[in-house]
């Protein structure tokens, strides 16, 4: 499949990713292909492969059908396995490579993506990812490159976090004292979320997507103790009233302290 794809015109190579890249997948876990390319991408050739392959017409999108940051792709069934494929514009991931190496990052808003997809998840697909068709030895020069973590990236994303972390949950406090839960479990998943971001970069990981990021964190030798089951508890015991809003709050800013004080510089 991967020889067929890399000769469609504005296809440069395919890398598989997910859980399957890493080896931390279950029998059913999707294979996730990173189709990276430059335009203009032959679409119509990619149909006519995903035809053959399925022995049926396929959902093939245009780049940027699945919005800004997943940008588009296929979802097949092959043989009764599940096949996604990706786009990944290359020119538009060497960009964030620079920019990571630069101590910049952006947070896109994406469908599916309720924390954001944060731009270096495109360098840590890269990264962790397993290069199977690469003709010009781009891919592969990249995956060199980005498997070492980037210094100013580290610290950016720390700085972040040791200081939106605290920020939003102050603001929370104004929506518990309304009992309005919707709003306190919004700011507590953006502060965990932050927090995970940096307990990553602390110990040099890239994180790809918000699925299993906590528990991963909570792995990491940063980590507080029971970091995981501390912030997954957060929303388990949030309940509705003002008192439940504000203990939930009262938990959430020990263990960002925790890790903030965890992640302050000459820590680790």
């Amino acid at each position: 499949m991967t020889d067929r794809l890399t000769d469609v015109s504005g296809v440069v190579g395919v890398c598989l990713g997910g859980s399957r890249a890493r080896g931390a997948h279950r029998p059913d876990s999707d294979y996730d292909l990173g189709l990276y390319y430059r335009p203009p991408l032959d679409t119509d050739a990619l149909r006519v492969i995903a035809a053959e392959l399925t022995g049926e017409s396929v959902d093939v999108t245009e780049p940027g059908g699945w919005g800004p940051w997943v940008d588009g792709g296929a979802w097949l069934t092959v043989d009764g396995h599940h096949v996604d494929w990706i786009y990944r514009d290359l020119d538009r991931v060497h960009r964030i490579w620079q920019q990571c190496q630069a101590g910049q990052f952006e947070i896109g808003v994406q469908p599916g993506h309720p924390l954001g997809v944060y731009s270096h998840a495109y360098v840590g697909e890269v990264a962790l990812g397993r290069i199977l068709t690469d003709p010009s030895g781009e891919l592969e020069a990249l995956h060199r490159q980005t498997r070492s973590y980037p210094q100013p990236l580290r610290e950016a994303l720390i700085a972040n976090a040791r200081w939106e972390a605290p920020f939003i949950l102050a603001g929370a406090r104004k929506g518990a004292a309304r009992g309005d839960a919707f709003y306190v479990a919004g700011c507590l998943f953006r502060a965990v979320g932050v927090l995970v971001q940096a307990l990553h970069a602390h110990d040099r990981c890239w994180v790809l997507n918000e699925k299993g990021a906590v528990q991963a964190a909570g792995q990491l030798a940063v980590a507080p103790a029971d970091f995981a089951q501390r912030a997954h508890a957060l929303f388990s015991a949030l309940g509705t009233t003002p008192d439940t809003l504000a203990a939930a709050l009262d938990d959430a800013d020990k263990l960002a302290t925790e890790v903030c004080a965890r992640l302050a510089p000459g820590h680790g």
